[in-house]
C-alpha cells in the first residue's frame, strides 16, 4: 500500500510532456502544470496555443505563472528523500546484533570472548549472568576475530613499541617481556602525533620546494632578460665593428682609385703634349720636304728661309713618367685597420662596461637635513647650487655647517648601485660617496681615511681624485655628466664619463663597514662663475 501511495505521489510531481520531475513548474490558464521549458518548446512562436492535456485553445500566447505551491512541495519532497536516504545509509553502516533475526537491531556492545555483537535485549545476559559478567565488552565493531590473538585467544589490547606489533596480555608477559608496551589508545595517540609531525614536515618541505621553484623561475626570467639585453648590446657592438671595417675598406678602395685616376690623368696630359709636338714636327717636316723638291736654285733660296724646329718644344729626355705606386697599400691599410679596431674595441669595451654598471641604477634624492645652510635645493630634491645667502635652518647633528655639501637621502649597506650627475657649466665640483660616520661639523677632509671616496674639479681645468694624497687626472675631454658606481661587497667605487663611457678613476680594495651615502659638493658660487647646479639625472 505504501509503495502504491509513494508511486502516486511521485506521479503527482511528473511533467506530462517530459515525464520527469517538474523543473520550474508553471501553470496554464486552464489549471494544468508543466515544466516551463517543456511548455515553452511545445508552443511555436506563431501558435497554435493548445493545452497538451485538455486540448483547450487560446487566442493569444497565455501568460504562464509560477506554481509556488508545487515548487515548495518539490523542494520538501527532495529534502525528505535525501534525509531518508542518509538515514538508511547510516543504519546500514551501523554494527548489527548477531543474535537478532531479520530485521537486525543495532548492536550496543561487542564481546571479545564470545566474538559477537549484541543489541540491548541480547546484551542482558552479560550484565546479569555471573560467568558472562567477566567477559570483556567494548564498543561495537565488526570482524571481531581480527581483534583476537591467534595464539592465546585473548583480545589484542597492547602495542609493543619495540617490535611494532599489537599483542595480547599473555604475549606481553611471555614474548615481549621488558619491551616498550603501550595501550592501544596511547599507541594511537603517539602514531597520530608522529603522523601529524610527518605531515607538518612534508608541508614544510613542500613549501620549501615551491619557494625553490619560484626562485629558479625568477632566476630563469632574470637570465632571459640578461640574455636579451646582452644579445642586443652584442649585436650592436658587432654591427658597429663591421661598419667600421666596411668604412675602412671603402676608404682603402677609394684611395687606390684616386691614385689610379691621378696616374691616368698625368699620363694622359703627357701623351697629349707629346702628340701635339709630334703633330707640329710632322707639319714642319712636310713643309721642308716640299721646299726641298724645288729645282731652281735662285727661287729655292729666295722662297725658303732657313727652317728650324718649332719653338717651345720640351726636352723630353729629361721628362719621366712614374705612376703613383700602390705597393704596400694593402699592408698599410690593414695596419691602420688594426690600430683603429683596437681603438674601437677599447671604446666598445668602455661602452659595454658602462652599460653593465648602469643596470644597477638607483633613484637618488638630496637630504635636506644634511645640506649646508648656503646651499639651495630644488623642490624635487634633484638639483643643488651654492649662494652667498645663509639660510636659518635647524642645526641638526647630521647637517654640514662649514663644508658646502649635502648627502643623498638613500643609504646603501650591500649590493651595487649607480647614479649620474650633470656637471655641465661648472668650474668646481666634487662627487662620490661617504660613510655614515663622517665628520659634518667644521672642516671636511675628503679622503678614504676620513670616509670619503670622491673625485672633483678645481680651478676650471684641474681634475683630482681625492685619495689620501690627491692624484691629478689626465682626461681627454671635460665630462659633462659623471656616473658613480659602487660595488659594496667588492669594495669598489668607479667614476665614468657618462657620455663617452671613459673610466675616469676607480677606488679599489676599499673596506666598507658602514652605510654609504651619495655625496655632492657644488663648490662655491664664485660671484656667479660657478652658479650652475649639480643635477641628478635619469639614466
Amino acid at each position: 500500500m505504501s509503495s502504491t501511495s509513494e508511486r502516486s505521489s511521485e506521479e503527482t510531481f511528473l511533467c506530462s510532456i517530459c515525464l520527469e520531475v517538474f523543473s520550474e513548474p508553471v501553470s496554464t490558464p486552464c489549471g494544468h502544470n508543466f515544466c516551463k521549458r517543456c511548455i515553452s518548446e511545445a508552443w511555436a512562436p506563431e501558435g497554435p496555443y493548445t493545452c497538451p492535456l485538455c486540448n483547450r485553445s487560446f487566442d493569444r500566447r497565455p501568460k504562464l505563472r509560477v506554481n509556488t505551491l508545487l515548487r515548495e512541495l518539490l523542494s520538501e519532497d527532495k529534502l525528505d528523500k535525501n534525509k531518508s536516504r542518509s538515514m538508511k545509509d547510516m543504519t546500514f553502516s551501523q554494527v548489527q546484533c548477531d543474535l537478532c533475526s531479520e530485521p537486525k537491531l543495532k548492536a550496543l556492545k561487542s564481546c571479545l570472548v564470545c566474538l559477537s555483537s549484541f543489541c540491548e535485549t541480547h546484551l542482558k545476559p552479560h550484565r546479569t549472568v555471573s560467568g558472562l559478567k567477566r567477559h570483556q565488552l567494548m564498543e561495537p565493531v565488526e570482524n571481531l576475530e581480527d581483534r583476537m590473538c591467534p595464539t592465546h585467544q585473548r583480545p589484542l589490547e597492547l602495542f609493543c613499541g619495540t617490535d611494532e606489533n599489537i599483542v595480547c596480555m599473555m604475549c606481553s608477559i611471555i614474548q615481549h617481556k621488558n619491551h616498550e608496551l603501550l595501550s592501544l589508545e596511547e599507541a594511537c595517540e603517539c602514531r597520530r602525533s608522529s603522523l601529524l609531525h610527518t605531515q607538518a614536515q612534508s608541508q614544510h618541505m613542500v613549501e620549501q620546494r615551491r619557494l625553490k621553484v619560484q626562485e629558479i623561475q625568477r632566476c630563469v626570467e632574470l637570465s632571459d632578460t640578461e640574455v636579451h639585453r646582452e644579445r642586443a648590446v652584442g649585436l650592436q657592438a658587432f654591427t658597429d665593428l663591421m661598419q667600421s671595417v666596411q668604412r675602412r675598406q671603402d676608404r682603402f678602395l677609394e684611395e687606390l682609385q684616386e691614385k689610379q685616376s691621378r696616374s691616368h690623368k698625368r699620363a694622359q696630359e703627357l701623351v697629349q703634349q707629346l702628340e701635339q709636338e709630334i703633330c707640329e714636327l710632322e707639319k714642319s717636316s712636310t713643309e721642308a720636304e716640299r721646299l726641298s723638291r724645288s729645282q731652281d736654285p735662285l727661287h729655292f733660296l729666295q722662297s725658303c728661309p732657313a727652317l728650324t724646329p718649332p719653338a717651345g718644344l720640351k726636352e723630353w729626355s729629361s721628362v719621366s713618367f712614374e705612376p703613383e705606386t700602390c705597393e704596400g697599400s694593402a699592408a698599410r691599410a690593414l695596419s691602420e685597420l688594426e690600430k683603429h679596431l683596437s681603438e674601437d674595441f677599447n671604446k666598445l669595451h668602455s661602452r659595454l662596461e658602462l652599460l653593465r654598471v648602469q643596470q644597477f641604477v638607483v633613484d637618488v634624492t638630496l637630504d635636506t637635513d644634511t645640506a649646508n645652510p648656503k646651499l639651495v635645493l630644488s623642490e624635487d630634491l634633484k638639483q643643488v647650487h651654492h649662494t652667498d645667502v645663509k639660510k636659518k635652518l635647524p642645526d641638526f647633528p647630521l647637517r654640514f655647517d662649514t663644508g658646502v655639501c649635502v648627502l643623498g637621502k638613500q643609504s646603501f649597506s650591500s649590493g651595487r648601485f649607480y647614479f649620474e650627475v650633470q656637471v655641465k657649466g661648472k668650474t668646481e665640483w666634487t662627487l662620490g660617496v661617504a660613510q655614515e660616520s663622517i665628520n659634518r661639523k667644521g672642516s671636511v677632509y675628503l679622503s678614504p681615511e676620513d670616509g670619503f671616496w670622491c673625485i672633483g674639479l678645481m680651478n676650471k681645468h684641474k681634475y683630482l681624485a681625492c685619495t689620501d694624497s690627491p692624484v691629478g687626472l689626465s682626461l681627454q675631454r671635460a665630462p659633462q655628466k659623471v656616473g658613480v658606481f659602487v660595488d659594496y661587497g667588492e669594495g669598489l667605487v668607479s667614476f665614468y664619463d657618462a657620455d663617452s663611457a671613459d673610466l675616469l678613476f676607480s677606488f679599489s680594495g676599499c673596506c666598507f663597514r658602514e652605510k654609504l651615502f651619495p655625496y655632492f659638493c657644488p663648490g662655491l658660487n664664485a660671484e656667479g662663475s660657478n652658479s650652475a647646479p649639480l643635477v641628478l639625472t635619469a639614466v
